[in-house]
């Protein structure tokens, strides 16, 4: 069975003298009871989700051939989103204790549910994780589309030469293909020698899209039906972006051999976004981002908690700790891509902020 994202690793000695930095704030949060599982909060959260998933599939049968089926795409976007949330959750073994139940629940809520694969995913995530912002090793700052650094701008070739030069205004629109991306980038990842479980994986994921679109062309015309594709996975795709564009966009990234210690790593790289519980539930807690970076198993419902020993802790040792509001925090990462873009604009700058 697929495996989970494993948690931290937690020094052996925490709050001992000698012990490290995360080690001490560590002990900290787990005096405070924040690490411990949260059934009951799961069991809801999952309860609602499917629930949300099946009436919107079943407001989808009831309706017929209508264009108000496109106010279906957007609540069933939205509900994808929230699904993926839940995978994301499933995959740091926040939900189960083991790693059996969670690979099972990641296949069914990603591959079978969303049409996401969760193996290509889980590798990709689990990897963002061990290096944020890592120009050689996290793959969320690799030079694709769009690049991240004025190093990565000089060194862009084709396609990302061209789109790096007006990034800015076109993050946005591009998120409304990040839907469709994601389903290309898990077919594609059946082929990789890394892919474990290739034959659940890709039964899943053929399920998926062939039911999703048996039910789109069986119900609607077909005028109607590649209507409501675009508009559900554009949504589906600018609200994924959204969630995760401001945990990391426009901070600081790291380059060759720049390895800090696993605190600093994870606290100078990542950004919070201020907010009240719709916001927590707009973004699934990843809005901690800072504290879900360094207890990545942490159940959401305690990152607000945790939040506040964390920040007091930094403080405490002299480690930045960047948070901002939501509208702030795009303009930031906008920000940022319109900066590394500058080299291919064709004008001299200065060194990166």
């Amino acid at each position: 069975m697929t495996t989970s994202i494993e948690p931290a690793p937690v020094p052996a000695a925490p709050g001992a003298a000698g012990g490290s930095d995360f080690a001490r704030l560590s002990r900290r949060v787990a005096d405070a009871g924040l690490l411990r599982r949260r059934p009951g909060y799961y069991a809801a959260r999952l309860s609602l989700v499917t629930a949300a998933y099946a009436g919107g599939w079943a407001a989808f049968g009831a309706l017929g051939d209508t264009w108000w089926q496109l106010g279906t795409a957007v609540f069933l976007a939205l509900v994808f989103g929230q699904v993926a949330l839940v995978t994301h959750d499933v995959a740091h073994m926040q939900v189960f204790r083991t790693r059996r139940p969670s690979g099972i629940g990641g296949l069914l809520y990603g591959n079978l549910a969303v049409g996401m694969s969760y193996g290509w995913w889980m590798n990709k995530h689990t990897r963002h994780h061990a290096n944020p912002n890592h120009e050689e090793l996290d793959p969320d700052v690799a030079p694709d589309i769009l690049v991240w650094s004025q190093d990565q701008a000089r060194a862009a070739r084709g396609l990302p030469r061209f789109m790096g030069r007006h990034q800015a205004r076109l993050f946005f629109p591009l998120l409304t293909l990040e839907g469709f991306n994601l389903h290309v980038s898990g077919v594609r990842a059946l082929w990789s020698p890394a892919m474990k479980n290739r034959g659940v994986e890709a039964a899943l994921l053929l399920t998926h899209i062939v039911v999703y679109l048996g039910a789109l062309f069986l119900v609607l015309s077909p005028g109607k039906a590649l209507a409501f594709l675009f508009v559900h996975q554009a949504a589906f795709g600018v609200y994924l972006g959204c969630t995760f564009a401001p945990n990391h966009k426009g901070m600081p990234t790291l380059t060759g051999g720049d390895r800090p210690d696993f605190l600093r790593r994870q606290v100078l790289t990542s950004r919070n976004v201020r907010g009240g519980r719709l916001t927590d539930i707009a973004l699934g807690g990843l809005n901690y981002q800072i504290e879900h970076h360094l207890f990545p198993n942490m159940p959401t419902p305690h990152l607000r908690r945790a939040q506040v020993i964390v920040r007091a802790y930094c403080a405490e040792i002299g480690v930045p700790y960047h948070e901002t509001g939501l509208l702030a925090s795009y303009g930031e990462a906008l920000r940022h891509l319109h900066r590394v873009g500058e080299p291919l604009r064709g004008r001299r700058t200065g060194g990166e902020a």
